[in-house]
């Protein structure tokens, strides 16, 4: 493994135990060095791709909240929910949502379900049965396998929670479409792989999956011209949208 990927507090492991922490874009690059060294398949897929940057969420219950509200939504729909139900309280934390009216969650965009969910999280935490933070040290399936027993957290976003707001270098968001369809092109597949699939596919690349996803990502937007994450680069200030006015014509 290069030297210059830095393990967690678990150094004693054989090297494909180890937690890797992505934690800044320099991490980021010596994890993608090591993983296009170990599988030369992924050369071309960085000539393409380019390195990628490194994207990252707030940890805790406000990243969290944040995917879940994102949820089977496009980008900028994610966005505009957020953006409203993160700004209705201040501050915005577990006790807040704990405490939100149902029905002012609703008329702020997000679904019986994903209120649900905020709800069901809200109260883990407030019992001090949940330590989100703590994922980070676990193994990735363990820790993935620890999120989906939480109610309305599935696979896709436990991994994504593990690898945004966490920097989890292992983790595999193997549900995410555009990784897969990134890996169907990259690989050369006759088809977009299955879920089921993905895991032996991205076998060779523990305990850096997390930064493989990243390097697929960035691939995908290459070749597709669109964006497949919904992750901020690292150093990057999210961008004031322009206001539109609308006209009426007569």
């Amino acid at each position: 493994m290069d030297a210059r990927v830095k393990p967690a507090r678990d150094a004693g492991k054989p090297s494909h135990l180890m937690t890797i922490h992505l934690d800044s874009q320099s991490d980021l690059e010596a994890a993608i060095h090591t993983l296009v060294k170990q599988d030369p398949r992924l050369k071309p897929v960085l000539n393409v791709a380019g390195m990628p940057p490194l994207r990252r969420r707030e940890p805790g219950f406000t990243g969290l909240a944040a995917i879940v509200c994102g949820q089977q939504l496009s980008v900028a729909s994610a966005a505009a929910i957020w953006a409203r139900v993160s700004g209705a309280y201040e501050p915005f934390d577990h006790h807040a949502i704990r405490r939100a009216r149902t029905d002012r969650l609703g008329r702020l965009g997000l679904s019986a379900a994903k209120i649900k969910t905020l709800k069901a999280l809200a109260k883990e935490l407030a019992a001090e049965r949940l330590d989100l933070n703590a994922l980070g040290e676990q193994d990735a399936d363990i820790a993935h396998t620890a999120l989906t027993a939480l109610h309305g957290i599935g696979p896709w976003t436990a991994d994504i929670y593990l690898l945004f707001c966490l920097g989890h270098g292992d983790a595999w968001p193997a549900g995410d479409l555009a990784v897969q369809e990134a890996m169907r092109i990259g690989l050369g597949l006759k088809a977009r792989p299955t879920v089921k699939q993905m895991a032996p596919l991205a076998e060779p690349w523990r305990p850096l999956r997390g930064a493989a996803a990243h390097l697929w990502w960035a691939y995908y937007h290459a070749v597709k011209k669109r964006e497949g994450v919904i992750g901020k680069p690292e150093a990057t200030e999210p961008k004031p949208k322009p206001k539109i006015t609308k006209t009426t014509r007569r």
